[in-house]
């Protein structure tokens, strides 16, 4: 009998829900650069580009490259996924299994069946490169073979840069579960070809969002319960591209993930942020002077509040060169406000060297940070790799 990790939803189904009135009016948006939707843009004022950009990166990475602790592993908590299988059905179940991929399990719709699952940015290959042989190589292990990964319904991705969007982490799980898969717009393309079937590839621009209906069951041919999750795409940060000559001519996006329950019970909701700046500081810049970005505000305002954000916390530094597409704990310790969080987790840390700050040094940066702005201890949190938290 297949084990009710790995068992599959059936009557999956995915519907288009209608935009609210104020995206009615048939005006291009700011984010789109051209009409035919193939350039897109930060259209912010606290997102300015930053000047000789891959040049100063190879200067930065020379002049300065992190040491790696030899005990990271220990540092990092790794340890063997188990899902949080069969305890605490009524929670929100988040397992991290690197840099920006989290497994996400929402509570059980009925007794004895597991909970919908996404699986957010899945990267799991040894290096996040176009290439097997050469590019940034992982410092700590997947915490589980992709085999041992349980069935997901929903594979929900931010971009595609290299470190997010993995061309042989998705083919596999394709493969083996055949997700339902939501990317922002401009990916379609890639998609078919990775031999992934329009039917399965939904392609949503901000604030676009999608209703996810199946059934599941705790065991081959037994009654099913039907569940059901909004998706919403989101706005966030950053840039997009795969090579030289393509820069922004995908987007990039976050996305809110919310339960549908049966009538008289709330609805559980977690918010990913992908990967995301908060503001532009340069040079000789006072951090607390620069534009913030208003996207979280209005994710906030509009989604929340949010049971559990998803917020990067590495990849910062130096901050002239990349405050304006990552965040640092001092950005992320406010998007957590912004957007209402009731908790979060903290990603986009210890598993890949591509910027210039110590590996170590995100999470204690992030404690402080949180400190300083009063948000209580726990409630901001760094999880283990391979640890699944309940919300």
């Amino acid at each position: 009998m297949a084990s009710a990790l790995g068992l599959l939803a059936t009557n999956v189904s995915v519907s288009e829900i209608l935009p609210d009135s104020q995206e009615k009016a048939d005006v291009r948006p700011a984010h789109h650069a051209n009409d035919a939707k193939t350039k897109f843009a930060n259209p912010w004022p606290s997102f300015r580009e930053v000047p000789s950009f891959r040049w100063r990166i190879v200067k930065e990475a020379r002049a300065r490259h992190p040491e790696v602790p030899k005990d990271l592993e220990a540092l990092v908590h790794l340890q063997k996924p188990n899902w949080g299988a069969g305890s605490r059905p009524e929670a929100i179940k988040a397992t991290w299994l690197g840099h920006a991929c989290y497994l996400v399990e929402f509570p059980s719709p009925a007794e004895g069946v597991r909970g919908p699952r996404v699986l957010f940015d899945p990267a799991l290959s040894h290096r996040c490169s176009p290439f097997t042989w050469m590019g940034p190589a992982r410092l700590t292990p997947v915490p589980c073979p992709i085999d041992d990964i349980p069935a997901v319904d929903a594979i929900v991705l931010s971009h595609n840069h290299y470190d997010h969007t993995d061309s042989a982490t998705l083919q596999k799980l394709f493969t083996k579960y055949k997700p339902q898969i939501f990317a922002p717009l401009g990916n379609g393309c890639y998609f078919q070809s990775l031999g992934i079937p329009a039917s399965h590839t939904h392609i949503l621009d901000w604030w676009d969002a999608r209703a996810l209906t199946l059934t599941l069951a705790p065991a081959p041919d037994a009654p099913g319960a039907a569940t059901a999750l909004r998706i919403t795409c989101t706005p966030c940060q950053h840039t997009a591209a795969r090579g030289p000559w393509d820069r922004d001519q995908t987007l990039w996006a976050s996305w809110a993930v919310a339960s549908v329950p049966p009538a008289g019970q709330e609805p559980r909701s977690v918010w990913f942020a992908g990967d995301t700046g908060y503001r532009t500081v340069f040079a000789g810049e006072d951090e607390a002077g620069v534009p913030v970005c208003p996207a979280f505000r209005e994710i906030g305002a509009r989604m929340g509040p949010v049971d559990l954000a998803l917020i990067p916390i590495g990849a910062y530094m130096p901050r002239d060169l990349f405050s304006n597409v990552h965040s640092s704990p001092a950005d992320s310790v406010r998007i957590f406000r912004d957007v209402r969080a009731r908790k979060a987790l903290a990603m986009h840390w210890g598993t890949w060297i591509l910027t210039t700050e110590d590996i170590m040094e995100p999470p204690k940066l992030l404690a402080k940070e949180a400190a300083a702005l009063g948000i209580p201890e726990g409630d901001f949190d760094v999880c283990g790799l391979g640890e699944t938290r309940f919300f």
